[in-house]
């Protein structure tokens, strides 16, 4: 018997090589809600001279000169950082980088800023020959941005989309309706040259649709598991989380008291579930 093919084909092993343009420098903070460990991305041109990074992770200097030290040994100098959202697994670290490596910093909340320049929506950056274009993709967090990197085919997707499992709508800064939004502008990529995801945590994906669709479903079936939760007369998140998620390690649970009450938001706003219940 051969094994069930996991959702967006994961590849193997997390960190390294990942495309042409791409090498994920994994940081050392590996747990229950970052997986292996944050995924900070390395990009650059071939031939170029130049590079950007993705998300130089947590305040972990050794980690940070190894990111410096993996862009010096391809002979790349580090140009520019670049942050998919605050989160301190991916952003903690962006002022200790920043000094390290004399960059700016562009990010969409101008608090995460180091220089005047920010990010939005439809930007493209250049940077020693290498495309990358902004996709807005809140849900996760408000804040939270993707990265179109076309001559890969490639999306990079903080964590909007994961390499393993499935990530949190982190109420209330999150919402549930925004998020389904960012999956489905995800999933018309897919139909679009986009097939492969380089995520914020866990392997590189090398089936972006396949991965995109199972979170669409995955998110629907939750969304119908908390409706049918409060009909049963769970009258807390705390409650709706203990028949919802009981198969999910406890350790979890607070995470998905979060993601719950984004999900119990986005049915009262469509009417699904009464008004006048309150959390």
């Amino acid at each position: 018997m051969t094994s069930a093919i996991l959702p967006g084909r994961p590849q193997p092993t997390v960190g390294g090589p990942a495309t042409a343009r791409a090498v994920c420098v994994l940081a050392p903070n590996p747990s229950p809600m970052t997986l292996d460990g944050t995924n900070t991305w390395l990009l650059s041109e071939p031939g170029s001279e130049l590079a950007v990074v993705i998300d130089p992770g947590p305040l972990d200097d050794a980690h940070l000169r190894n990111v410096v030290a993996t862009a010096e040994a391809a002979g790349k100098r580090v140009a520019l950082t670049l942050l998919t959202h605050g989160h301190p697994d991916h952003a903690e670290g962006a002022a200790r980088f920043a000094e390290l490596t004399g960059t700016k910093v562009r990010a969409l909340d101008p608090a995460l800023r180091l220089g005047e320049e920010g990010l939005a929506a439809g930007d493209v950056i250049t940077t020693g020959g290498l495309e990358l274009r902004v996709v807005s993709t809140p849900g996760h967090t408000a804040d939270s941005l993707s990265f179109h990197l076309p001559a890969d085919g490639a999306v990079l997707t903080g964590d909007t989309v994961l390499g393993r499992g499935t990530t949190i709508v982190v109420h209330p800064d999150g919402r549930l309706g925004d998020y389904l939004d960012s999956l489905r502008r995800l999933q018309a990529m897919t139909m679009d040259g986009v097939d492969t995801v380089l995520p914020g945590h866990g392997p590189v994906l090398t089936d972006a649709r396949g991965a995109v669709e199972y979170y669409l479903a995955h998110r629907a079936s939750r969304l119908a598991q908390v409706e049918t939760a409060v009909e049963a007369g769970c009258l807390t998140p705390a409650q709706v989380v203990a028949h919802v998620y009981y198969d999910v390690d406890r350790s979890l649970w607070p995470a998905a008291e979060l993601s719950v009450r984004a999900q119990l938001d986005y049915l009262r706003e469509h009417g699904l579930i009464e008004d006048r219940w309150t959390y």
